[in-house]
C-alpha cells in the first residue's frame, strides 16, 4: 500500500471515529508527521490531500515547508533558541512551547518576520519524567506571560502520552481537555475564542484523543511506514 493510499484511509478513518464521537470531522486536523521521510514522500501525500505536516527539526521544516509551501507547516520537536528564526519563518504553528525566554524570542523573531506565530502550550499530563512539557500547574502563568507578547498567540495546549497503555492515553487526553477547559473560563472572550486548539494521539492512540476532543491528531507511522501496517499496534486498523 502506497503513502495515497495510506494518507486516504487514515483521513477516513479519522473522519468515521469523529462521527462516532458526535463530532465534525472538519473539527479534527490530520497532521501527517514528515519527520522520517523526504520531500518526495511528502508529494506523495500532498497529492493525496494532506494539507498539514509536522517536523521535529528546523532543517526538515524549513527545507520541505519551501518545497511545498502550499502546505500548513507544524513545528513539534524540541524549540532551540538559535533557531528560533529558522522555525517561526516556516511554521504556521509550533507545538512546543514550555520557556516563557523562548515565547520572548519567538515574539522578536515574528516581529521581524511582520507575522503573528500561533503556538501551543506543551504539557506533561502523564508526569513521566521523559516526556518534556509543563507541568500542568505552571500552564496558566505561561499563558498570561504570552498575553503580553504582541506577536504570540497562544492557540491552545499539546501533550503526549505514555506509549503502550491505551487506559494511560485516555487519562492524558482527558486531563489535558479539562484544563484546557479551565484555563479557557478565565480568558477574556477575544482570547478564549482562539484558544481552541488540543493537540493530542499519534499513530497508535489517535482514536482516544479524538474521543477526548482533540483537534489536531499528529499521525506519521501510519502514513509513511511500510511496516507500521503489518507490525504497530491495531495493525489493520491504521493505528
Amino acid at each position: 500500500m502506497g503513502i495515497e493510499e495510506r494518507y486516504a484511509n487514515v483521513a477516513a478513518e479519522v473522519a468515521a471515529v469523529c462521527r462516532e464521537a458526535g463530532r465534525d470531522p472538519r473539527e479534527v486536523t490530520v497532521v501527517a508527521v514528515s519527520k522520517t521521510v523526504g520531500p518526495a514522500q511528502v508529494g506523495s501525500a500532498v497529492a493525496a490531500g494532506a494539507r498539514d505536516f509536522g517536523e521535529n527539526r528546523p532543517d526538515g521544516l524549513v527545507e520541505k515547508a519551501a518545497a511545498y509551501p502550499q502546505a500548513n507547516w507544524h513545528f513539534i520537536g524540541n524549540i532551540q533558541s538559535r533557531r528560533i528564526p529558522d522555525i517561526v519563518g516556516s511554521a504556521a504553528l509550533v507545538h512546543s512551547l514550555v520557556e516563557e525566554r523562548h515565547a520572548r524570542k519567538i515574539d522578536e523573531a515574528a516581529a521581524a518576520a511582520g507575522k503573528v506565530q500561533d503556538v501551543l502550550l506543551e504539557v506533561n499530563v502523564s508526569g513521566e519524567q521523559s516526556k518534556g512539557g509543563l507541568a500542568p500547574g505552571d500552564v496558566a502563568a505561561l499563558l498570561d506571560a504570552c498575553g503580553g507578547l504582541a506577536h504570540v498567540r497562544v492557540r491552545g495546549l499539546m501533550t503526549m502520552a505514555p506509549q503502550g497503555d491505551l487506559d494511560a492515553a485516555r487519562a492524558t487526553f482527558e486531563g489535558l481537555a479539562r484544563l484546557h477547559a479551565e484555563l479557557r473560563a478565565d480568558l477574556d472572550p477575544s482570547r478564549a475564542a482562539l484558544f481552541d486548539g488540543l493537540s493530542m494521539g499519534m499513530s497508535e492512540d489517535w482514536r482516544e484523543a479524538v474521543h477526548a476532543g482533540a483537534t489536531i491528531v499528529r499521525i506519521g507511522r501510519a502514513v509513511f511506514d511500510d511496516a507500521f501496517e503489518a507490525s504497530g499496534p491495531g495493525a489493520g486498523n491504521l493505528a
